[in-house]
């Protein structure tokens, strides 16, 4: 609207989407009288469906009555567990003796187990690349709540048969705490920012912005949405990806690297962080008003940077394509080209005991002799490797 004039609504349906973790969840499956399969977050409860049902997960005890209280099989764990592993372990040292340490300790060991729960990591090998998969089991977006800061990210490394690593994708610096944004790296976030508008009117550049007053519009927002998802949901609320697309009832996401030359396996690992390197220098420099920010930086530069939780691992070994003579990972008019040359070749076997075997592997169906039969064969592997 206008500047200096009040909004016509203040329905949360129509102004600024910072944190919508409640409608994301009221427009998931989890918002259903059965809820969703989950007996690894709702405790007694192979069903979720409300919020505390995993976060308050139901237990075994003794419920509150007079007299002789009764054992109950539904009592909600008022432990609220979430994905904060970093900032409880401080409290003991920014407030010391006002807190229980045992219990926070106790706390970041739950929210270890829920961020290992929340996600599902899975690789596989196609023709010249790798697929990532990583499937969302919760009842909102992967991450939610406030977006400064807070991330989640892949993590592919590629090694050698001596188990050297060749290439990375989505590199994180342990001690200076910088997550590389290389071409290829897929980091799941949402960027607030400021449009074209408003940006000149209050003096600040526009684009994503870390000021989360002055913020009006999402510039990204690719996290992975829950189970039930469909985009016309979650366009009441101002919930739809950003820069990004899901199909409806789609609650994972895929993405694709391409296999370096020597690969012999690829190592996943699905981080996530709650407060960035960007984001506390961001509150650093942007602090002029006392040492608050300064003190921040100083408190996050000395106790690890907050430093990533993984949330899942997968490891695969890379193997050769059958048909691929070139070895890179595909099955395409070059690899015909090599069968081709070495055409109606006979003699072929086993005996010299190096490449030139069965006739540099163009008998592929060993008979001694590339033919017809061979043929049929790579033909066969073409279709498999380029199949979608």
């Amino acid at each position: 609207n206008d500047m200096d004039t009040q909004a016509t609504s203040f329905s949360a349906h129509n102004l600024m989407p910072i944190e919508r973790t409640y409608s994301e969840w009221f427009y998931s499956d989890y918002n259903t009288p059965t809820g969703v399969y989950a007996p690894e977050f709702g405790g007694n409860k192979d069903f979720v469906a409300t919020c505390q049902d995993c976060h308050m997960r139901d237990v075994t005890g003794q419920g509150c009555n007079f007299g002789t209280p009764p054992v109950r099989d539904d009592l909600p764990l008022h432990d609220m567990t979430g994905g904060s592993t970093w900032l409880p372990g401080l409290l003991s040292t920014l407030y010391p003796g006002a807190v229980n340490d045992s219990a926070l300790q106790d706390g970041i060991l739950r929210a270890h187990t829920m961020l290992q729960l929340a996600a599902d990591v899975t690789v596989i090998q196609k023709t010249g690349q790798i697929k990532v998969q990583i499937v969302n089991h919760t009842g909102h977006k992967l991450p939610t709540g406030y977006p400064e800061g807070r991330r989640m990210w892949n993590n592919v490394k590629f090694y050698d048969e001596a188990q050297q690593l060749i290439a990375e994708s989505g590199a994180y610096n342990f001690t200076t705490g910088e997550l590389s944004h290389g071409e290829d790296a897929k980091i799941y976030e949402v960027k607030p920012g400021l449009d074209d508008v408003t940006a000149p009117l209050v003096g600040v550049d526009e684009g994503p912005s870390f000021h989360f007053v002055l913020n009006n519009k999402i510039f990204k927002d690719n996290r992975i949405p829950p189970q039930g998802f469909t985009n016309a949901n979650f366009e009441l609320f101002g919930g739809l990806p950003v820069e990004y697309s899901y199909a409806d009832g789609q609650f994972w996401d895929d993405t694709e690297y391409n296999i370096p030359p020597g690969a012999a396996s690829v190592e996943v690992t699905l981080y996530y962080q709650s407060t960035s390197k960007e984001y506390v220098e961001f509150l650093q420099v942007k602090n002029e008003t006392n040492s608050v920010g300064d003190d921040l930086y100083a408190l996050w530069n000395d106790n690890d940077k907050c430093p990533p939780e993984i949330m899942g691992q997968a490891q695969i070994d890379i193997t050769p394509l059958p048909g691929d003579f070139d070895g890179n990972f595909e099955v395409n008019l070059a690899d015909l080209a090599f069968f081709l040359n070495h055409w109606l070749e006979t003699g072929c076997d086993d005996t010299a005991g190096d490449e030139t075997d069965w006739c540099y592997g163009c008998d592929l169906s060993q008979s001694g002799k590339v033919n017809l039969a061979d043929y049929a064969l790579w033909i066969t592997y073409w279709e498999q490797a380029n199949q979608p």
